[in-house]
């Protein structure tokens, strides 16, 4: 498919109902943000006299495609928690009601099972009592869960609720799901909107620059990194080990190394490492410093484990433990080496998915519920709210699920982690 055909985003219909909107500004359907961001990028484009791909860009439009007064609208929260959930259904719910006059919304609780009628999980209503204070707090007010349910059971539901809109807030599973309903709605011919909120602490969606819960999760892994230096600096042959997330793609590794330029090795899933080198390369370090501050994402090294063979309840593979695997591994080998060291493990992936996000990732999540809603009211559908080059865009669902995003290891984020760490570049 041609990469401009796979930017557009699908509509119900045509825009005739004017906004109610009294303030900001509005954005014309004609406006992008371009793909490329430097010119040596998009210059094939220009001399071939190709248009420049481009997304369109978020925002509210002069013309709207449902009537809010009749409009109702249903909310979603999928997969594991994550800093950020209830800023984000807050906004949807405060836009609603003061950019459109929506009173209220429905949300589903947990998870897709809100929408699968065997689990008889009744819907809460959300109105602005309701939603005032919940960006205070951590997790979802709603509950969530993984794994899919009957597609053709949930868009039932979405009809015998005369739903317009549904917001799917969740990262690539639930997306996935997004897409499914979307099509099924598309095949019945209803007018329903889907649209996805990112919600992936791994920040591993493509086609978006972040999604919302990564810049709380780097902020919190630094009071970890802190914690792991000053006890690996406390000891001789101190070593710090601290396991952060990242299944697939190491980016909260590799940004909370950066933010701390106390750690000495940063292991994340794209770059492979076998275990001689890396303790070869730990006890060189010892050797000349006496401590050792090592951050390791969880999905690192997986082929020095050996696959579970299992899967969750997203599909996703069961992971073994690379925190415990290391913290084992590198006391065995000094111990037999009759180097004496004393190894602290911290891992605090759970305290930090359960955090309130912090004033960056609020904003951030204010913003996107605004430019979901703005979406949704225009009809656009099967696509999620996206941030990129700097501007909130709209990115078609089959789009952002196509391709896992990965630290690229050539790249200038590596590069800036092998500068930091001073760790060899390769360690197989």
């Amino acid at each position: 498919m041609e990469f401009n055909t796979a930017l557009k985003v699908q509509r119900l219909g045509r825009c005739r109902v004017p906004s109610p909107m009294l303030i900001g500004d509005f954005v014309g359907d004609d406006k992008r943000v371009l793909f490329h961001s430097s010119f040596e990028e998009a210059e094939a484009f220009i001399k071939a006299d190709r248009p420049l791909p481009a997304f369109e860009m978020a925002g509210p439009r002069k013309k709207i495609y449902f009537d809010p007064s009749k409009l109702k609208c249903g909310i979603v929260t999928c997969g594991g928690i994550c800093p950020g959930l209830n800023d984000v259904i807050r906004s949807i719910v405060f836009s609603l009601h003061y950019h459109y006059g929506v009173p209220s919304a429905f949300g589903f609780r947990y998870g897709y099972e809100g929408l699968a009628p065997a689990y008889r999980h009744p819907p809460m209503e959300l109105d602005l009592r309701e939603v005032r204070d919940i960006h205070l707090k951590g997790g979802t007010i709603l509950g969530s869960s993984r794994g899919p349910q009957d597609v053709s059971q949930m868009v039932d539901t979405l009809e015998r609720m005369n739903i317009g809109v549904l917001f799917a807030i969740g990262g690539d599973g639930t997306l996935r799901g997004a897409q499914a309903i979307s099509e099924e709605i598309g095949c019945r011919g209803l007018k329903i909107s889907v649209i996805g909120i990112p919600k992936t602490i791994d920040n591993d969606i493509s086609y978006l620059d972040k999604s919302f819960g990564f810049e709380t999760a780097v902020a919190e892994a630094r009071t970890s990194i802190y914690a792991a230096h000053v006890e690996a600096e406390g000891a001789r042959n101190g070593i710090g080990l601290v396991k952060l997330m990242g299944r697939e793609s190491g980016f909260i590794a590799a940004h909370a190394t950066l933010a701390n330029s106390d750690v000495n090795f940063c292991l994340v899933p794209e770059v492979p490492f076998t275990m001689e080198a890396f303790l070869s390369a730990l006890a060189e370090r010892l050797e000349r410093r006496r401590h050792a501050v090592i951050v390791v994402a969880e999905g690192a090294g997986q082929d020095l484990l050996g696959k579970t063979g299992e899967r969750d309840a997203s599909g996703n593979a069961r992971l073994t433990d690379i925190g415990i695997f290391l913290r084992d591994q590198i006391n065995a080998h000094f111990k037999k080496a009759g180097v004496k060291i004393v190894l602290k493990y911290i891992d605090p992936s759970y305290t930090i998915r359960s955090r309130p996000a912090n004033s960056h990732d609020s904003v951030f999540c204010l913003l996107l519920g605004h430019c979901a809603v703005h979406a949704g009211m225009t009809g656009r559908t099967n696509m999620v709210v996206g941030y990129w080059n700097g501007e909130f865009t709209h990115v078609p669902i089959p789009l952002a699920v196509s391709e896992r995003k990965h630290v690229d290891p050539e790249g200038r984020l590596w590069s800036s982690v092998l500068e930091s760490t001073g760790q060899p570049r390769e360690m197989v």
